[in-house]
């Protein structure tokens, strides 16, 4: 079974799913599919806002949201995540350089790396030289990878997954489409799972 993950970089909670959907994937035998969106493009979509927008004027909203990342931290053992003191971070190039690499055939490890820069390193990824710097680091074509950013493919394949994304249903960063069904946020991560065992019990029956 396939699960298709709707993710951009510049969401913490994108990052915390993908450092707990290995072990979903192991549990279950299902493929998770990324799916790079523009978070900014989606939300123009939708009308939504970040949290901090949303709910900055909410007494005791932001904290509260805080906790709860705080416990899905410590519950699933990811100990090197930081607050990116850049944040937010404008995720227009990195974005379209997850197409880009796509297309050049090494699209897991650049979204590891760019993932680890953004929510564990800490870098200010919408500054080319630093972006620049962290590829190659990475041991990816920084180069190639800038150039194919640019092409009218890549910025058009990246239109078209936030508009799917919002055909689908989707208003934010991290969502998950497990056949039709629509779920977000790393919250309802076990609900995923779940669907993902209920949908492959009832095709095998």
């Amino acid at each position: 079974m396939a699960v298709q993950f709707l993710f951009d970089f510049g969401s913490p909670n994108a990052f915390l799913s993908h450092r707990v959907i290995p072990a979903i994937a192991a549990r279950t035998g299902a493929r998770f599919d990324y799916l790079p969106v523009l978070l900014g493009g989606l939300f123009k979509l939708t009308g939504n806002q970040s949290p901090v927008q949303a709910f900055g004027h909410i007494k005791n909203k932001l904290a509260y949201e805080g906790l709860e990342t705080r416990r899905f931290i410590a519950r699933h053992g990811i100990a090197d995540f930081r607050a990116n003191p850049h944040f937010p971070v404008n995720t227009l190039a990195i974005m379209r350089g997850a197409m880009a690499a796509q297309q050049l055939g090494v699209f897991e490890a650049y979204v590891d790396r760019v993932f680890d820069d953004m929510w564990v390193r800490g870098l200010k990824m919408d500054d080319p030289a630093v972006v620049r710097e962290a590829l190659v680091a990475g041991g990816l074509s920084a180069d190639e990878i800038a150039r194919l950013s640019q092409t009218d493919e890549v910025k058009g394949r990246l239109l078209a997954n936030t508009q799917y994304a919002f055909e689908k249903g989707a208003f934010g960063s991290p969502s998950f489409l497990v056949g039709d069904e629509l779920y977000f946020g790393k919250d309802r991560l076990g609900e995923v799972e779940a669907e993902i065992v209920r949908q492959a019990a009832s095709a095998a029956a």
